[in-house]
């Protein structure tokens, strides 16, 4: 085994890595960018050598730094951990030629896969099952919309060298398809530098199922059973299972048998993940392979007690695999769900910002339970993640902040352990999908595994729920949180008292506090043994009881409430036992709080580029028609018309960088308004 190896990514994916080799008593090298200088990475690794500025194609995707970087440090080894460059196989090929060991597949393995349209030829030459779909090398666009006119409505164009959702998109109908292809082989450019897609039948309420494979250098391939990805947000995971809920033996050895032969078909090596879309009627076919570690990999372990991580090690250095196929025993339920920087209210917009507060349940931080025996104890709950508290969460790369990964003796026990951890996880500082996973995991289509890749948008209204009005719990929290904060600057002379003193009696003083677009009016009426606060109609007695830094614990009526809380600006952060909320604290305003905002001027919702313009200064738009396209975060985004109006100037071109918040265009509300 190698005694000192480079790890060529950032974020968890480095941190699981790095965890592993110094379990084994390797030594590990990290690379950084400018913009992750002190990141959490870069202090779980022995050593860490910089490579470049923060955007990744100029740092992360600079293989020939990576390998000086590599060569530099003495490390013999490189893990390229997922994403960036770990399914390039000119890297690959590069860090053999310099003498240094790949821990991944063989450069022709990655080859062979890398092109979707390739990989199913040679598929169907294996046996493997295929979608019907165009994989053709003809990229005219006359040829492929004829190919969706055989294949039949509807389609999905995907990007032949492409993955993660991206230069991906749904037609629903021939008058669709051109605008559509376009925005593919863009995004399909601009992602992986290749353009070509392929064409396939869009199955309607498929399941997304893979099997993990691990094969070594000595001829021997097995798989580790499968994982149920299936609850995506545009096209991109969210929630991961293993085993997959109603998977009959039989089926689980078909698809298993057709992983192996999938992975023998290119000649592999290490550990790979083969993706297969699974029909209603439990027919499956095979979508791509991924020749390399899967972010959702975590759940495999914790049904099968064994480190993957490991297991690559020990094959990159030619050891045999640990385990026969029919050594592998499932233990258990395990699930992960993605915690992202992003605002799924609007349509899962990816958010930049600093994390004030991050705070999770208590865990065991990439622990791997050993299987003893059937039954044997193992950690409940693991938390994977490469951001801490007061890290910032950037444009540049992926905004994933954590992966929350629990383990049940059966999937309801690790489903009501899923439940407890995301109320118990706290996050101040931007918008994430912590609250809208907490209702996805709750909601009865997941709870009974009535799973299939558009659950999110057949259950939208359940997911994205009106909000409800705020509660009389909180807004009592809130109003003690606020008489707490004002009675630290008490002094000791009686004028500058906040306990609602007055010469001739008692105050009265109302407390006025947002939750999104409501708002709410606490009355609060000062007495000598304490407060009584009316909100609504409902009055009960109110006494503060004790205060830290961060929590507070009041009396309201017989009972008792605590929570911590945390401000962030006017904004109120309540964590409770089981619920957490945020209210905007409207007294404390400036005075122009409600200053007038100007109508007809569009915004970037979020740092990035401007990669396409469909309108001109002067142009009649009808609500809902696409204006202009920003790339952020590796994802295209569309801007469209508020309403019918007119586009009376665009602000910036084709390739330039915007801030969030800049004006993009300045539109006129109705025809002919100048």
């Amino acid at each position: 085994m190698f005694d000192k190896l480079l790890i060529a990514n950032r974020g968890e994916i480095a941190c699981r890595i790095a965890a592993t080799a110094a379990r084994l008593g390797i030594a590990s090298v990290a690379v950084f960018s400018e913009a992750d200088r002190h990141a959490k990475h870069v202090l779980a690794c022995d050593e860490a050598v910089g490579v470049g500025p923060p955007a990744a194609r100029e740092s992360y995707l600079q293989g020939g730094r990576i390998i000086a970087a590599a060569l530099e440090s003495g490390a013999q080894a490189i893990h390229p951990g997922y994403g960036f460059l770990s399914e390039n196989a000119a890297f690959a090929r590069a860090c053999q030629d310099a003498g240094l060991i790949f821990i991944g597949p063989p450069a022709a393995a990655i080859e062979a896969m890398g092109s979707k349209s390739a990989a199913k030829s040679l598929m169907e030459e294996a046996g493997v099952p295929l979608v019907p779909g165009y994989h053709g090398h003809d990229q005219d666009p006359v040829v492929l919309a004829a190919a969706a006119d055989a294949i039949g409505y509807p389609v999905l164009i995907k990007a032949s060298a492409g993955g993660g959702g991206k230069g991906m998109r749904i037609v629903t109908a021939p008058a669709d398809f051109g605008a559509a292809l376009h925005s593919c082989k863009r995004e399909a450019r601009a992602a992986f530098g290749d353009d070509a897609v392929l064409v396939e039948k869009y199955l309607l309420r498929p399941r997304h199922i893979e099997i993990q494979v691990f094969a070594d250098r000595h001829g021997r391939c097995i798989y580790l059973f499968e994982r149920d990805c299936s609850v995506q947000r545009r096209h991109q995971k969210v929630l991961e299972e293993a085993p997959a809920p109603g998977m009959t033996r039989a089926r689980r050895e078909a698809m298993g048998a057709a992983a192996v032969a999938a992975a023998q078909a290119v000649g592999y090596v290490g550990a790979g993940t083969v993706e297969f879309i699974v029909n209603q009627d439990e027919s499956f076919y095979f979508m791509e392979m991924n020749t390399r570690l899967q972010v959702e990999h975590p759940v495999t372990e914790m049904i099968t007690g064994f480190d993957l991580v490991e297991w690559q090690f020990r094959i990159a250095a030619g050891e045999a695999l640990p385990a026969r196929q029919d050594e592998l025993v499932m233990h258990g339920h395990s699930l992960e769900a993605r915690l992202y920087a992003e605002n799924p209210e609007r349509g899962f917009l990816p958010a930049t910002g600093c994390l004030e507060r991050l705070r999770f349940p208590e865990a065991v931080e990439f622990a791997v339970a050993r299987v003893l025996a059937a039954g044997a104890s193992r950690a409940a709950l693991r938390i994977d993640s490469g951001i801490r508290e007061g890290d910032s969460i950037t444009p540049f790369y992926d905004p994933m902040i954590a992966k929350l990964i629990v383990w049940g003796k059966d999937r309801p026990e690790a489903l009501s352990r899923m439940v407890t951890a995301l109320g118990k996880t706290q996050i101040v500082g931007l918008h994430t999908n912590l609250a809208f996973l907490s209702r996805l995991v709750d909601c009865a289509a997941f709870r009974s595994a009535d799973l299939d890749t558009g659950l999110i948008e057949r259950h939208h209204a359940a997911l994205f729920p009106a909000p409800a009005p705020v509660d009389w719990n909180s807004v009592a929290l809130a109003a003690a949180v606020v008489l707490a904060t004002e009675r630290r600057d008490e002094g000791a002379d009686p004028w500058s008292r906040r306990d609602g003193w007055r010469l001739n009696g008692r105050a009265t003083r109302e407390l006025r506090f947002a939750h999104g677009d409501d708002m709410c009016v606490a009355a609060l009426r000062y007495g000598a043994q304490g407060c009584t606060l009316t909100l609504g109609g409902q009055s009960g007695s109110f006494t503060l009881g004790a205060v830290t830094q961060g929590s507070i614990e009041i009396r309201l009526g017989e009972g008792a409430l605590e929570a911590e809380f945390e401000w962030q600006g006017t904004l109120l952060h309540l964590f409770g036992r089981d619920s957490q909320i945020v209210l905007d604290w409207l007294d404390a305003h400036p005075p122009d709080f409600e200053a007038f905002v100007e109508e007809g001027r569009l915004t970037a919702p979020m740092p990035g580029k401007v990669v396409a313009i469909m309108t001109e200064p002067g142009a009649a738009v009808e609500r809902g028609a696409p204006l202009l396209v920003m790339e952020a975060m590796k994802m295209e985004h569309t801007i469209t018309a508020p309403r019918a109006g007119v586009v009376a100037e665009i602000r910036f071109a084709v390739g330039e960088q915007v801030a969030e918040g800049a004006e993009l265009l300045v539109f006129a509300a109705e025809p002919g308004t100048p």
